[in-house]
């Protein structure tokens, strides 16, 4: 049994058919139609295998994982024109999936009640209310109020009150969460861990220009 022959490279672009996949070149696209072509169903299987492997060199930037398989073996019956036959691991795409456009995503609705915290804290202090324990809910309370004071001064670019963050929780949070503003004052707990002193810049008895003073004595 003859197998079909390869298209002569020597040939002018005018004459040549259109490149279906262009991430993959025309050679693929020859060796395509040249599988397709193979009357064996064994070898046809055998060489479209190969073929895959030869795809994946040329676009190394496809991971190694089902997914990124299946788009190969999808690409591969797209630039058959669909009519590729042969036993792939995966089902052949519809002609359709070419035209199919893709699902319209949904608008996010939620209306945040203070845009300066965002949607995590919400969700943060959500998750706060449903803790049991009263001594890890205080924990997370006084995290969640120095998110809060941290995230408030970035955006209105000055320092809050404790008791506005003490306000602020306890209304997000349906009256869940409530912890006294006396001793989160008393005990700094809306305070950050730790500060960054900044760092001071030290001449080490230089001039500008980077020349050293010099001394009298």
């Amino acid at each position: 049994m003859s197998e079909p022959a390869l298209t002569d490279n020597h040939e002018y672009n005018t004459g040549r058919p259109e490149l279906i996949l262009k991430e993959y070149g025309r050679n693929v696209q020859k060796l395509v139609h040249y599988i397709q072509a193979i009357e064996d169903p064994e070898k046809r299987k055998e060489y479209s295998y190969t073929l895959i492997e030869l795809m994946k060199l040329i676009n190394p930037a496809l991971k190694d994982g089902n997914e990124y398989a299946q788009k190969l073996w999808d690409d591969m019956f797209i630039i058959s024109g669909f009519e590729m036959e042969v036993d792939s691991p995966y089902p052949k795409p519809p002609p359709e999936v070419l035209t199919r456009k893709p699902d319209k995503l949904d608008y996010n609705t939620h209306k945040l009640k203070y845009k300066h915290y965002g949607r995590n804290i919400e969700l943060l202090i959500e998750q706060a209310t449903q803790i049991e324990d009263p001594a890890e809910q205080k924990d997370a309370t006084i995290y969640l109020g120095r998110l809060m004071r941290s995230f408030y001064g970035i955006w209105n670019k000055e320092v809050v009150d404790e008791g506005v963050i003490v306000d602020h929780i306890r209304e997000l949070s349906n009256g869940k969460l409530d912890i006294d503003l006396q001793m989160v004052k008393d005990q700094n707990l809306f305070e950050p861990t730790y500060k960054e002193r900044p760092k001071r810049a030290s001449n080490n008895g230089k001039r500008r220009g980077g020349k050293r003073r010099k001394s009298n004595n």
